[in-house]
């Protein structure tokens, strides 16, 4: 009887698991800790060697022991959520010896920054400036209580949180049309914007009071038949209303 030989793929694929169980047995036993897998899926001796690194930071549960009226304060801020620590760095050794060690707190204008810079990537309604443009020269702390930094004023323009849309708006044809004849705004947006949204339009008509064939608005103004004009989709679907050039 003919001895049948194995087709030339199957010989190299168990080569090749061949060759990976070996190395995964060498790996078990010459590379991987003997202490992996004994409390789950990492290294145990991790667990001791943590232990014996030195405390740095005391957290703020030990803070509000010896500053209850900086605690209650922070606690009703908008920096509620902020520990500590975060500005004032690590504070073990000021709670060990606090006359010896006194935790450093950031009073120039770089560190406040970090957040509050501007960054199109933040939330929308999150405080942001442009520390070249916004009061330059004076130190953050001359205008906001960093432990409850409530604005000086109420901020007259919606620029002041909404930079990049505003910059955007100022080169499109609807530069000249103020934010509130498109957006509701209630007067707690102004002092807590994430807690009282603006109100945004929520039909094709609203455009249509200007860009519809029988609107009042300037002859200028470009014109469609609302109820031709795509009339399964919203005008937003299409035109960025910030910067509505026709796609």
């Amino acid at each position: 009887m003919k001895k049948m030989k194995l087709p030339q793929q199957i010989v190299s694929l168990a080569i090749l698991f061949a060759v990976l169980l070996a190395g995964l047995i060498t790996a078990r036993m010459f590379l991987i800790p003997k202490s992996f897998g004994k409390y789950g899926h990492y290294r145990a001796d991790a667990v001791d060697e943590i232990k014996t690194q030195e405390i740095n930071y005391a957290g703020a549960i030990i803070c509000e022991e010896c500053h209850e009226d900086i605690a209650e304060q922070k606690e009703k801020s908008n920096h509620r959520n902020v520990a500590c620590e975060a500005c004032h760095g690590p504070t073990a050794a000021h709670v060990e010896a606090p006359d010896e060690f006194i935790p450093t707190a950031p009073r120039g204008r770089g560190y406040c920054p970090l957040c509050h810079g501007y960054d199109p990537s933040r939330p929308t309604g999150f405080p942001q400036i442009i520390a070249e443009l916004h009061n330059p020269g004076k130190a953050c702390m001359t205008c906001h209580e960093p432990h409850n930094p409530l604005l000086p004023h109420t901020p007259e323009e919606c620029s002041a949180c909404h930079r990049e849309i505003s910059s955007t708006k100022r080169i499109s044809p609807h530069e000249s049309l103020e934010c509130t004849s498109c957006h509701t705004v209630p007067e707690q947006h102004l002092t807590s914007p994430r807690f009282a949204l603006a109100q945004k339009p929520q039909s094709r008509e609203f455009c249509g009071d200007c860009h519809a064939k029988s609107a009042k608005s300037p002859k200028e103004i470009p014109r469609i038949d609302l109820h031709a004009h795509y009339e399964r989709y919203l005008c937003w679907d299409c035109h960025y209303p910030h910067h509505p050039e026709a796609r």
